[in-house]
């Protein structure tokens, strides 16, 4: 373990906080679990309360809060698997439900334990990781301190701060260099990205630069039967996709939709909001917009303007199914959402303007050609009728996406072989 520094005071008041509010902080999250259908055992996890047994022999853990950083773990897991024991900690259903259905029996997925000294605790007596491998932008002061007075070697992987949170870490140097000086290892996304956490205060001689394992990852599983049979019912339809959308982003979307249905009547929209639940508020909305509907959860086809896909993991068929996809979560400020899997699936992104957590990526994908900014209704049925009326540079997108996301593959055996040094 690398030499710690002494925790600053602004942290140890954290950790004061944290613990206090433990108990108000585990209603709320156990709350939000069981509305997603969560069991209260299972629940308990967020307080370190273990529901798996630790399997002997060596045990990684990694901990990735999203869907998002979930996926892009999955190559690295899979290599590793075959050498060690694998735990993984996410705090979403959604995430956890993914990891269900995308990784092998034999890795362990449990719910992170809060950032408070008891749940902390009570995980690393039970698990005992020879190593913690932290994705993106998962900094716990918590568990980073207790994890590091055990003598757990820490990497920070893929490593990603919005400009936000760097804005506010340097206004607590003392403490962000605290922070960054317990990681054994950090890997970060970009020059710039290791440029900044150089600034804010990493060790020159533990930090690199790795690439993004989210454009590496696998891309979300197809339905090949399913989307022959859907494509059978669009027929000659024109087709468009709205995936990942958050509240504020569907009347914008569906405006746009009302637009090109001016000139294309038998326009079809695939509306994938991120939370399904919300299925309810957003008929309501498709019906002040006076467009009819089909919902994919009660088994309808998209043989109505608007098809309602409020059904989880089945992003990768909507990917493939419609040849222009509009990514969420960039019109209103969540900060974006993982534009390769839309580009490895082959189709034309299209995308806010808000997504600066994805930011690094799509400069990349719109210097080459891959991805286009829309500001608004105007501008995104602009963008899409754009497309439709021009097959050939609707295609050029389309190949360069997956270009661009096919160069990204590689690296992951040197990563899994660095990650496997580091416990002997």
């Amino acid at each position: 373990m690398p030499d710690a520094l002494p925790w600053p005071a602004p942290l140890w008041l954290y950790g004061w906080v944290a613990d206090g509010l433990q108990k108000t902080a585990y209603r709320r999250v156990a709350e939000r679990l069981a509305e997603q259908g969560v069991t209260p055992e299972r629940q308990r996890e967020r307080l370190g309360h273990a529901t798996a047994q630790r399997p002997a022999g060596r045990l990684v853990w990694f901990h990735a809060a999203s869907v998002g950083e979930s996926l892009s773990i999955l190559p690295l897991i899979d290599v590793l698997r075959q050498h060690v024991q694998v735990l993984v900690t996410t705090v979403t259903a959604s995430s956890a439900e993914v990891m269900a259905r995308r990784v092998a029996p034999e890795v362990i997925h449990q719910f992170a334990p809060l950032d408070a000294a008891g749940p902390v605790r009570r995980f690393l007596d039970h698990w005992r990781p020879d190593l913690l491998v932290v994705v993106e932008s998962e900094i716990w002061p918590q568990t980073l301190r207790l994890a590091g007075l055990r003598g757990i070697p820490l990497v920070l992987m893929n490593a990603r701060l919005s400009p936000r949170s760097i804005r506010a870490w340097s206004r607590l140097p003392r403490s962000a260099r605290a922070l960054l000086r317990r990681f054994d290892q950090i890997v970060a996304q970009t020059d710039t990205m290791c440029d900044a956490l150089l600034a804010l205060g990493a060790d020159p001689a533990r930090i690199r630069v790795g690439g993004n394992m989210k454009a590496s990852a696998p891309p979300p599983p197809d339905a090949p039967e399913e989307r022959a049979r859907l494509s059978t019912v669009l027929g000659d339809a024109p087709v468009w996709a709205a995936v990942s959308t958050h509240p504020g982003e569907e009347e914008t979307v569906l405006a746009a939709h009302v637009r090109l249905r001016q000139t294309r009547p038998d326009a079809r929209l695939i509306l994938v909001p991120r939370h399904p639940d919300r299925a309810e508020e957003i008929v309501r909305l498709v019906d002040g917009h006076g467009l009819g509907w089909t919902r994919r959860s009660t088994g309808g086809l998209p043989t109505m303007a608007v098809h309602l896909a409020d059904t989880l993991g089945e992003t990768g068929l909507w990917f493939r199914l419609a040849p222009v996809v509009f990514l969420g979560g960039s019109l209103v400020p969540v900060g974006g959402h993982n534009p390769w899997e839309v580009v490895q699936c082959g189709a034309a992104l299209l995308i806010g303007p808000l997504r600066e957590t994805v930011e690094a990526d799509l400069a990349e994908l719109e210097a080459a050609g891959a991805a286009w900014t829309v500001r608004g209704t105007e501008d995104l049925s602009r963008a899409v009728s754009d497309l439709w009326s021009d097959p050939l540079r609707l295609e050029t997108m389309r190949k360069a996406g997956r270009s661009m996301a096919l160069a990204q593959v590689g690296g992951t055996e040197d990563i899994a072989r660095e990650l496997l040094g580091m416990i002997g």
